[in-house]
């Protein structure tokens, strides 16, 4: 472990992130750029003098779960992260062979605060890790449901029929969902839980397998689909997809034109189908 060069590295990198980056208020009184160490420790879910004592090169050695922790809330890229675990001596995991099903506060505050539009984190097995009210009352409520039954390709794959969300247009979804499976298998490519769910998948659906053997790779980040929706009827909504910064996960924002209709059908299923559901993971 080498002290010195660990509290380098982690006061140049806090430093560098804005308490906007994670969402947190920027406020009038900083007296340097970035966050302060309170901020870092309580993103990293460690203490204030666990993680200063690593700043001031007087702590004791940080286990795999502080370094993760302090990983996340720095937003460190792929290769920094692997050099934090190299500086306190450890071995850097490959995002636990496979991705990351930890998602950033910062990530969750936008969450809550996206109240007109619904909003979705996924993985890139298309894992459903979080959303917001509207996103549950405009597909369902994901709280009901746990593991791998919260994924969206599972879920339309082997039940047809029951889990197209209302979509018009599926095909353009689901070959952007396989699209960013195949991406995932391409880079954990020992990951037992992505080899079993693409093992499930092509046993249990001909039109996966048709899929997934032409091997197409298309991801949009921007499209449009209509939703025909069981209490409120159909709903003209565009769709960004978003890549949360050193995770792989995708940000998935529906929106509609202010003052549209589907503008104001949103605003009518908020109230209707968020009376008893909350932000959850």
């Amino acid at each position: 472990m080498d002290k010195q060069a660990l509290a380098e590295f982690l006061r140049g990198k806090r430093e560098r992130v804005r308490p906007e980056d994670v969402g947190l208020p920027h406020g009038p009184r900083r007296r340097t750029p970035g966050l302060r160490r309170e901020e870092v420790a309580q993103l990293a879910h460690i203490s204030v003098d666990h993680y200063s004592r690593l700043e001031q090169a007087r702590g004791r050695h940080p286990s795999h779960a502080v370094l993760t922790g302090i990983a996340r809330a720095l937003r460190l890229s792929d290769q920094e992260r692997t050099h934090l675990f190299r500086l306190a001596g450890e071995t850097a995991p490959e995002h636990a062979q496979g991705p990351s099903r930890d998602v950033d506060p910062g990530t969750l505050n936008l969450l809550a605060r996206l109240t007109d539009a619904g909003a979705l984190v996924l993985d890139n097995t298309c894992r459903v890790l979080a959303w917001n009210p509207l996103a549950a009352a405009l597909f369902e409520d994901f709280s009901t449901l746990t593991g791998s039954d919260r994924n969206v390709i599972r879920r339309y794959f082997l039940h047809p029929g029951q889990h197209a969300y209302g979509m018009t247009e599926p095909h353009r979804f689901v070959t952007a969902a396989v699209s960013y499976l195949r991406v995932a298998t391409a880079r954990y490519p020992d990951n037992a839980e992505l080899r079993a769910l693409v093992d499930e998948l092509l046993a249990g659906s001909e039109d996966f397998a048709r899929l997934w053997n032409s091997h197409e790779l298309r991801i949009e980040h921007h499209s449009h689909q209509e939703i025909q929706h069981p209490q409120v009827g159909p709903i003209d909504l565009d769709f960004d997809v978003l890549t949360v910064p050193g995770q792989d996960q995708q940000l998935i924002i529906f929106t509609a034109e202010p003052d549209s209709r589907a503008y104001r059908t949103l605003q009518l299923l908020k109230v209707i189908g968020t009376q008893r559901m909350d932000v959850a993971t």
